[in-house]
């Protein structure tokens, strides 16, 4: 049986509220598709509603962490389990829009990257708290100058690569600072990063919002670190 085209890649910590929700849109997603929520060993009733959604369904899995150790471990063991063609990132809250992913995985299919940002700040959208707002844009303004780049949300959910691309890198962060890890080593090896507007509809924090403002000074040391760190041998070409 040939692979998906897509692996959808779900970190879930207490998400029993909108997980429900939000694979109900991904399912509508008219694309072949795997599904793979890493439940974060949950105190909430999370793992109990996707179990009851994926019965019996191919190419839906839950993985459930043994503890809780942030986003960026739950992504690198789905990670390691994906066997899409294209992997995305998709939060289990519904700040995201799933119906934006056939734009967004346009530009690999078409060969031209291997890497797609969905920008929350070319789509017209609400703005999240203006501490979050801006702490996202000094984010990637820190990111374009250490890195030469380009782009205008860093910090985004939404982050397409191509399976073999993903499964390459080097990753270790276990909490928010998968962002800036897997954006440093992505800008480090050269790759041209696209970006494609998303909508946004950000959620308040006593709906859940986790990220706080440590979250984003630890995600600018990140970003400092891999800027001179040795990335390995293969495929060395930015900032060698």
């Amino acid at each position: 049986m040939s692979a998906p085209t897509l692996t959808v890649l779900i970190p879930a910590y207490n998400e029993a509220a909108t997980i429900e929700q939000i694979l109900e849109k991904v399912e509508a997603v008219d694309i072949d598709k795997e599904i793979l929520v890493i439940d974060d060993c949950s105190s909430d009733d999370t793992a109990d509603i996707v179990e009851r959604i994926f019965k019996n369904k191919e190419h839906r899995h839950l993985i459930q962490q043994t503890r809780n150790q942030g986003k960026g471990a739950a992504l690198r063991t789905g990670v390691q389990k994906a066997t899409g063609d294209i992997v995305i990132i998709q939060d289990a809250d519904a700040e995201y829009d799933p119906n934006d992913y056939p734009a967004l995985l346009q530009p690999i299919l078409d060969s031209e990257t291997e890497v797609v940002y969905g920008s929350r700040i070319l789509g017209s959208n609400e703005k999240s708290y203006h501490r979050y707002y801006w702490g996202g844009r000094i984010l990637t303004m820190v990111t374009n100058f250490l890195y030469w780049g380009g782009i205008t949300d860093e910090p985004t959910c939404y982050k397409v690569f191509r399976r073999e691309l993903i499964q390459s890198l080097t990753l270790d962060e276990d909490g928010f600072g998968f962002c800036p890890e897997v954006t440093a080593q992505i800008c480090r090896l050269g790759h041209r990063i696209v970006e494609k507007p998303i909508k946004y509809y950000p959620r308040s924090i006593e709906e859940g919002k986790k990220i706080r403002w440590q979250d984003g000074a630890e995600a600018i040391l990140i970003l400092l670190k891999w800027r001179f760190k040795k990335l390995p041998e293969r495929g060395r070409r930015f900032g060698q």
